[in-house]
């Protein structure tokens, strides 16, 4: 999808990084179901991994919400053993190495390409939405090693027109001398370190009041973290991006969720399964990107969210998340066996009178317990329990007991396997 730069004021003297941000929601989505098919496709021509996992889909059919839900789910958690298969980057980039203009590392190792395009990681939108602006002074405090935070946001700042001062991570009296001597407008990086530079200028009697807005990353923001970088007069954002898909969501000054960016299709599945949630409820991110040069199309990010409704007050209107919470990676061990949110979603879709399951892992007597509570329309049979209990003992490789619960009265948080065991 082309993204254009032209901002635009609208009411109550909010600005805008472009008109897509302010379109009518189902014009968006006719937008992105229109571009989705030849993106599909190129991915299949282009990316040996999608050449492999969309082998049987015909593209020109995933022309809707439905259709992209049924393609298979990539996940992130699988790219350390894609790049063992094909080096360096899984097969999953449409270039080689030297094609592009930076390559990073991620713990795994997981090699990310960056291409020559501007604004590769579209970050510029979320720094946009924070009132970072051209002439602006960053100071960039994300790593420039390895990782590709720091360029990710370099980038977005110099296609706003903004001079970066490349400070990385450590040293935080020369951060905080850095501050005080060029007078940066904003920051950005971890909100912890954010504080730290502020608390250290502090010590040492440093102006630091130069710097009054901030989009942070990388770690959760609490309400309480946020409160006390407020007392030094900088307003904190925070956007949501990853090294692989860039920019997902951000947000705005009203405060109320992440604003899903323009250049990604979300949703929030049961973890375990592409199986998309209903709006609210809590589940996996799952991202397609259209990225040409790393065209990843339902990328599951082992984050947790979940869709909120409406639209935001600052007037943008694509879809909000309620921002991290947590891991769907839920797998845990029992009796010495690993027990995986994918093993239960297997047996969960083995019967068809379950429509929703939970794995509960207790401790009794010393021992490991586990009990499969499955949502049903109707009171389930003994026959049926005693089928259920065989398929968990065929794919767990484990006795467990099956407990037939009403319709939506498991909770709607995410979990697949709830571990309550304590160990005093």
């Amino acid at each position: 999808m082309c993204l254009t730069k032209k901002s635009v004021a609208m009411n109550k003297d909010v600005e805008y990084y472009d008109e897509l941000e302010t379109r009518d929601p189902q014009a968006r989505l006719d937008a992105q179901f229109a571009a989705l098919p030849e993106q599909i496709n190129h991915a299949q021509r282009r990316s040996r991994a999608f050449a492999r996992i969309l082998a049987d889909i015909d593209s020109a059919s995933i022309r809707t919400a439905d259709a992209l839900a049924q393609l298979p789910v990539t996940r992130k958690s699988a790219l350390t053993a894609l790049a063992k298969q094909d080096p360096p980057f899984g097969g999953l980039a449409t270039a080689e190495p030297g094609e592009f203009a930076r390559v990073f590392s991620s713990p795994g190792p997981v090699y990310e390409p960056e291409s020559h395009r501007p604004d590769y990681w579209r970050l510029a939108r979320a720094l946009f939405a924070a009132r970072f602006r051209r002439g602006d002074l960053v100071h960039n405090s994300f790593a420039y090693h390895f990782t590709p935070a720091g360029s990710m946001v370099e980038g977005a700042a110099r296609a706003l027109g903004c001079a970066v001062f490349p400070a990385g991570v450590g040293q935080t009296e020369l951060q905080a001398q850095a501050v005080a001597d060029l007078r940066p407008n904003g920051y950005v990086g971890t909100p912890s370190f954010l504080k730290m530079i502020l608390d250290k200028g502090a010590e040492m009697k440093l102006d630091t009041t130069s710097l009054r807005k901030a989009v942070v990353s990388g770690e959760a923001l609490p309400p309480s973290l946020r409160a006390e970088i407020g007392k030094h007069g900088v307003e904190v954002l925070q956007c949501y991006a990853s090294a692989d898909l860039g920019l997902i969501a951000y947000e705005s000054a009203a405060k109320e969720g992440l604003i899903v960016d323009e250049g990604v299709i979300v949703e929030i599945v049961r973890p375990g399964t592409g199986d998309v949630v209903p709006d609210g409820e809590v589940g996996e991110v799952v991202v397609t990107t259209f990225n040409p040069d790393y065209p990843l199309i339902r990328f599951a990010t082992g984050d947790l969210s979940a869709v909120m409704a409406g639209v935001s007050p600052c007037g943008r209107t694509n879809i909000r998340i309620k921002g991290w919470m947590g891991r769907a990676d839920q797998t845990t061990k029992v009796r010495g066996m690993f027990v995986t949110p994918t093993q239960v979603a297997e047996v969960v879709n083995r019967h068809p009178q379950i429509t929703k399951g939970r794995l509960v892992v207790d401790r009794q007597a010393d021992s490991d317990t586990m009990t499969l509570y499955c949502e049903t329309e109707t009171k389930g049979t003994p026959g049926l329990a005693n089928d259920i209990t065989a398929s968990l003992r065929d794919v767990c490789k484990l006795r467990g007991e099956v407990v037939f619960v009403a319709i939506d009265s498991l909770a709607t948080d995410g979990k697949v396997i709830d571990d309550i065991r304590k160990y005093d």
